[in-house]
């Protein structure tokens, strides 16, 4: 009866929104008017989800020798420790993690030195594999984006980015199944029944749910759907105002790449396929564009974050840090360790070797050897970030007892 149950729920998320979004993470709750001077920090370690462990049907992570990891030692360390002293502001609080982040924090003075010796006498590298055993996959780019706007709707400023609506349901499938677990769907109520959540083109057409739930509005249609790709940015209002804002939730439509659109239909060669090259296109086709962003139907519901942080809040519930943070599949890899990345800078073969930490994830970051490296905010972030579609390895460093425990899993 059990099996016959979950087969029947299993059904249910394929039929429910075709879109079921598989999540370890979601960004930390963050009221839509928290200011700097709140009590409740966008980093409160109290505020951090669980972190779910590892699912070995996504990637494998074989223990390997420190030789293996390419230049690592040719490396500026000190900006990856910081960044990862930064994530164990939300691992103190996982057994796993406690013990070494708290002997991390006791190093007063670090160097490149110290933070070598520290990393060989208590981790463990681990090169991450895909399922299929290949050890190379594709490394993007992402970014902070800068965009015009305001408070109040105008003719300029007709765009708004929207908070949660109350409609919006979460089932979390695990509470009832635990062979589900991590299986969220999303959804609306009609009536009795859970249907699937507005798409895209209809939340655009202005469905009654989401008035007065506008946050902001800003004044280019294109630089809002990127807005949503990112996840997080800057809006600058009239008065000089910056505020940030960042991922609060999605409608559970499925991701579907513009750029991939755009290639197969002949639009656009493959080599073009940029977020810059896609907004060129938006511009010499604008009685297109419209219909071509609809081809997406996944929606993002941002918040307004404090504006004391020193990068956007990413799934770890920390600030990212340019240059040093990853985005990765959470049920491959785990978040908030640091992981060594072998890879190109983008559009060259020039080797981009460096210690990065994982602190974020994407609806697009699926499986072992998959990551989105954060570039962080201005022009040149945005040029590398738009460009960057490059093979890479990687390799995750581990506590000794972390892989030990992993070990006695097996």
């Amino acid at each position: 009866m059990k099996n016959q149950s979950t087969l029947l729920i299993l059904a249910l998320s394929l039929w429910l929104l075709a879109a079921c979004k598989t999540e370890t993470l979601s960004p930390i709750p963050i009221p839509d008017k928290l200011s700097a001077k709140s009590s409740t920090s966008a980093s409160s370690p109290a505020n951090v989800p669980q972190i779910s462990p590892i699912s070995p049907s996504l990637s494998q992570l074989k223990a390997t020798d420190w030789s293996q990891l390419k230049e690592w030692e040719q490396d500026t360390l000190l900006p990856a420790w910081s960044t990862f002293l930064q994530s164990c502001n939300a691992l103190n609080k996982q057994l796993l993690w406690r013990e070494t982040c708290k002997k991390a924090s006791a190093i007063k003075r670090p160097s490149d030195n110290t933070i070598k010796l520290f990393l060989k006498h208590h981790f463990i590298p681990h090169q991450v594999l895909n399922l299929d055993g290949s050890d190379e996959g594709l490394i993007t780019g992402y970014y902070e984006p800068l965009l015009n706007g305001s408070r109040t709707p105008s003719q300029q400023y007709r765009y708004p980015l929207y908070a949660p609506p109350d409609e919006l349901l979460i089932i979390d499938l695990g509470n009832v199944y635990p062979e589900l677990k991590n299986l969220q769907l999303r959804g609306r109520l009609e009536g009795r029944k859970v249907v699937p959540y507005y798409s895209r083109a209809e939340i655009e057409n202005g469905p009654v749910s989401l008035r007065g739930r506008e946050l902001l509005w800003v004044s280019d249609q294109v630089e809002l759907f990127f807005l949503q790709i990112q996840g997080s940015g800057r809006i600058a209002l009239e008065n000089g105002e910056i505020l940030r804002v960042g991922y609060a939730d999605q409608n559970g439509h499925p991701y579907q790449s513009i750029g991939k659109l755009l290639v197969e239909q002949g639009e656009l060669p493959l080599e073009r396929a940029s977020m810059q090259g896609i907004k060129q296109w938006g511009q010499q086709n604008p009685d297109k564009l419209t219909e071509l962003l609809h081809q997406n139907s996944r929606y993002i519901f941002f918040r307004e974050l404090p504006d004391h942080l020193t990068g956007p809040v990413g799934a770890l519930g920390v600030p990212l840090t340019a240059g040093r943070s990853l985005a990765v599949d959470p049920r491959a890899v785990p978040q908030g360790a640091p992981i060594f990345l072998s890879t190109t800078w983008p559009n060259s073969n020039k080797a981009l070797n460096r210690l990065m930490v994982a602190q974020d994830t994407g609806s697009a970051i699926k499986g072992g050897v998959r990551a989105d490296f954060f570039w962080g905010f201005g022009p040149e972030a945005a040029s590398q970030a738009g460009k960057m579609k490059q093979k890479g390895k990687m390799w995750v460093l581990l506590p000794k007892n972390y892989s030990a425990h992993l070990q006695a899993k097996k």
